[in-house]
This record gives structure tokens, sequence and C-alpha cells, in this order.
């Protein structure tokens, strides 16, 4: 892709301290957040008059089909966790399935998934049966440092030989242990970029072997189910990536990460642009893959409800697995208060929007609808403090902390 973003994220320092994973930090159902929601469960429904003859009910409709599943990135850390809950309340109760995260690409030792971070998404994801947790692996340490072509393709020729293979099997085994065996790795994301070390550019082949003996080395812990989504950037950017893809075997899902960029793109530019949105539909066609969009949302053109509108519709045609939407600026909607129009498309999109139940047993006289009112979105004060202290205050005063997330 022509205007390729660079985000880079500041990783806090781990110290091995015994801190016990506690459910406890995901928010409870909170209060109704909109005027009228709630109010016809509690409307007596009139007693229709008896004539003799018994009235005639309306049909009832088919059962619709499971919607996708989605959530959003709200932050790597426990905070993550509890925005879930708050960001599911705005959205009048949706049920975001999809929780998101990342392992620091720092050094092996955050790469073999040594952050306590995870004990608080695994919990999470052990709360219910349908829930997916999404991960992104990188393949390299240091991931987000200059490293030259030179040195990755050196890199990646000691990973197509086997050197790294300790580090994730490490990495599988502490997965098992927290009992998230079935999470989803998004394993070498945006391969097809020049952002981070485990690009592909440099040497494609060694690449796609790496890939495949990760995928391997995975895959031979006792107890494992993890599902492998190979996720490029949307467009060409520095290569193809159908030249990166490592095969069938080895891939189970098939993702891309697709921002509203260059500036000045259209939608339509976007589905139809060489490895675009319909390439990447119809290469997972071909190679009978489920598609996923791991990272999406606003960029380069600003506050553009269109693209917000558009997008949403393409991923109700396509039905990825899974999608997440970036949400913090400049790419996001409930969090980036300087996209109110999209966050309004967004909103009224998804609003209440839940996997489908039982369907009810309908009345002869119809029930008053009311319109959710949208609540003013809250206003916090940016404050730098460690982690933790950032995370409880944030939980308990509503207070919106810049952790550091810094467009490229």
């Amino acid at each position: 892709m022509a205007a390729q973003q660079r985000r880079h994220r500041r990783w806090p320092t781990y110290v091995a301290v015994g801190i016990t994973a506690s459910t406890a930090l995901v928010p409870g159902p909170g209060p109704a957040l909109s005027a009228g929601v709630g109010e016809a469960a509690r409307t007596p429904v009139p007693t229709a008059t008896v004539t003799g003859e018994p009235p005639v009910l309306p049909a009832s409709p088919a059962p619709s089909a499971p919607l996708p599943a989605y959530g959003a990135y709200l932050d790597y850390s426990p905070r993550g966790v509890a925005l879930m809950g708050r960001l599911s309340r705005w959205l009048g109760g949706a049920d975001l399935r999809v929780g998101r995260t990342y392992l620091p690409g720092d050094r092996w030792s955050n790469i073999e998934g040594a952050p306590r971070f995870l004990d608080y998404w695994s919990a999470w994801r052990r709360e219910r049966a349908d829930r997916i947790l999404v991960l992104n692996v990188p393949m390299l340490e240091r991931n987000e440092e200059d490293v030259s072509d030179a040195e990755v393709r050196e890199l990646l020729g000691r990973g197509a030989a086997g050197a790294f293979d300790a580090h994730y099997r490490r990495l599988a085994e502490r997965l098992v242990e927290l009992r998230v065996p079935d999470t989803v790795l998004v394993l070498g994301w945006e391969m097809n970029g020049t952002t981070y070390s485990h690009r592909c550019g440099p040497d494609p082949q060694a690449w796609k072997t790496y890939w495949n003996r990760i995928v391997t080395t995975m895959r031979s812990v006792a107890g494992q189910k993890f599902r492998f989504d190979f996720a490029p950037s949307r467009g060409r950017d520095a290569i193809p990536w159908t030249e990166c893809y490592p095969g069938d075997d080895t891939v189970d899902i098939i993702g891309m990460d697709a921002y509203d960029q260059p500036q000045g793109m259209s939608f339509d530019e976007q589905v139809s642009e060489p490895y675009g949105l319909q390439k990447h539909v119809d290469f997972a066609r071909e190679h009978g893959k489920p598609v996923s969009y791991p990272e999406w949302g606003l960029f380069r053109n600003g506050d553009n409800a269109e693209y917000m509108r558009r997008m949403l519709a393409w991923i109700d045609q396509h039905k990825p697995l899974y999608n997440t939407l970036t949400d913090y600026c400049p790419h996001g909607v409930w969090r980036c208060g300087r996209n109110p129009r999209a966050a309004e498309v967004y909103r009224s999109e998804l609003f209440d929007r839940t996997e489908p139940g039982p369907m009810p047993v309908p009345s002869p006289v119809p029930l008053p609808q009311h319109t959710p009112v949208p609540l003013p979105r809250p206003e916090c004060s940016p404050l730098d403090l460690g982690d933790w202290a950032e995370y409880w205050l944030g939980r308990r005063f509503c207070i919106r902390f810049d952790w550091g997330s810094r467009v490229r």
C-alpha cells in the first residue's frame, strides 16, 4: 500500500511478581445507557378483546443466521479487558465476543508469553465458551526496531533452520497452561510491508519456511487447538502478499489488516485495487479458508462515515470468522472524539447487536417502540502514571490515559 502506517507501541517492563489472575477485573453489567432501553419488558401488554374467534397471530420469522463475531482492540494490558465491558455498554449491550491483544516483540522472553497480562485475557476468554481470544505473535525479537534488510534476511534464514523453535514451543506450552489452547494466533502480521522485523520482503522463501516451522513446532505441544491467521496489510505494499503465503497446511484463516488509506482512495478502490479487499476474499475462497479482519479502522481520510458504513456492510456480506476494530486515535470511534460522524455510523449499526436467541412468542398487540438516545461521549483527562495506577484510576474515576501508542 502506498501510504503504509507505522504504529509503535510502548511496552512496559515486566517484573516477576505474584499476581493472581482474577475475573473481578472484568466489569459486570452496568446501568442502562440510553433512555427507553428495557422499558418494553416492563410495559403491560393490553389484553385483546374476546370475540369468540381466536386472534390471528403473525407468523414467526425464521431464525437469523449467526452474526459475525466482533470486538475491538482497546489496549494490550488488563485495562483492555475492563474496557471491553465499557464498549459493550456504549453499544447498548452488544455482544463483544472477540478480544485481541499483542505480545511485545522487543525480546524473546516476551514472545514466549512472559507478560502477565495474558493471565487476564485468558480469564476473560474462559468465562464464555463462545468467546475468541486473538493474539498477535511476532516472528522475531526487536520487531519494531529499524533492522536492516540484510539482518532480517539472516534472521529469517536462522529461523527457517530451527534456531528459534524453543521460543515458540514455550509460548504454546504457556497458552495451554493458561487453558486457552484454541487461541487464534496472528503470526507475523503485515508481513508484506516494511514496518516490522518479521517482514517477508527480504527473503520470501525463508519467511515461508520459517512460518511453517513455527506452526509445526506449536502444533506439536500436547493439548493445543491453535488456529493460525495469515494477515497481510491491504494492497500490494512492499511485496505482493500472495508471494508470502506459506501454504494451506499451516494456515487456518486468511486475514487482512484494512485501514482507510491512502489519502483520497475511495472504498470502491480499496475493494478493486491489486491485492485489495476483493482479492483477499477471492484468494481465501480459492484456498477453502475463512477470512478475518484482525485490524481495521479509520486513518488517512479522517472522520470518514462512508468508509465506516461500507466496511461494516462488507463485513456483513463476507462474514469473516472475526473482526476487530482498532479503537484509538486516529483509527477509532469510541475513544477518539475526532471521528464523531464515523462513530455515529458504527454505534447505530452495532447498537444492541447480539447473537440471536430463542424467538419470543408473538403478541397480537404491537409493543411501543423506543429509539435509544445517544449518550454524550465521556471527556477524560490525560495523565501519565504507571500501568497499574492508570488501570485502577481509570476504572474508578473514568480517567483516560495515553498509554504511549504512537502512529509511525
